[in-house]
């Protein structure tokens, strides 16, 4: 009896070590997760609000300082009515009215692409860079389609950065100037964004 009585106490030690081994992989398998909710205000996210931004948009293919530049284009690109292929990188001025002289808010630093065989319609990823006001050092991110020769033309804001974080919204261009012959233009951009 009394070996009948440590077998079972050796097998019962046994089955609690296992007990234990497997119940601890499945509490430490289960606090390792991929993501876990936060709390907004601990991130310094205060209530969202809606801002509006007004400013002009300078794209000078011409001349000795460009601000777009021609990176590439297709075998084809000379022969599309539309340009289907070419990749522009733009560092283009951002100011407060369309004459190129007046206030400096910012620069759009990214890439339009033709994107349309069609029609002129460009795939805009750019980055709105603002260098005044209460957003110096913010930025503000489009990714959209822009149809060159529609009035006004809607691309969504994907995101942004500082005080753009968790951006959300849409930006409406249409052209202010058009230069036939260099190709330069100006841009009117209203921006509605929402942000923190």
């Amino acid at each position: 009896m009394a070996k009948t009585l440590q077998n079972l106490s050796s097998t019962y030690t046994i089955l609690i070590t296992i007990s234990f081994f497997f119940f601890s992989t499945l509490v430490t398998s289960e606090t390792h997760h991929f993501s876990r909710p936060l709390s907004p205000s601990k991130h310094g996210l205060k209530r969202e609000k809606l801002s509006h931004l007004h400013f002009y948009f300078h794209d000078i293919v011409g001349g000795r300082t460009p601000t777009a530049i021609k990176v590439a284009e297709a075998l084809t690109t000379n022969t599309s009515m539309t340009g289907f292929g070419t990749v522009v990188m733009i560092d283009d001025p951002l100011t407060i009215s369309p004459e190129s002289s007046s206030k400096l808010v910012g620069k759009a630093q990214g890439i339009y692409a033709s994107a349309s065989q069609s029609e002129v319609g460009f795939l805009m990823a750019l980055n709105f860079v603002f260098v005044e006001g209460k957003f110096n050092g913010s930025t503000l991110s489009v990714l959209g389609r822009n149809a060159v020769f529609s009035a006004v033309r809607e691309m969504p804001i994907v995101g942004g950065s500082g005080l753009f974080r968790f951006a959300r919204g849409y930006v409406l261009a249409s052209t202010h100037q058009f230069d036939i012959k260099s190709g330069d233009a100006v841009v009117e951009y209203n921006v509605y964004v929402f942000h923190h």
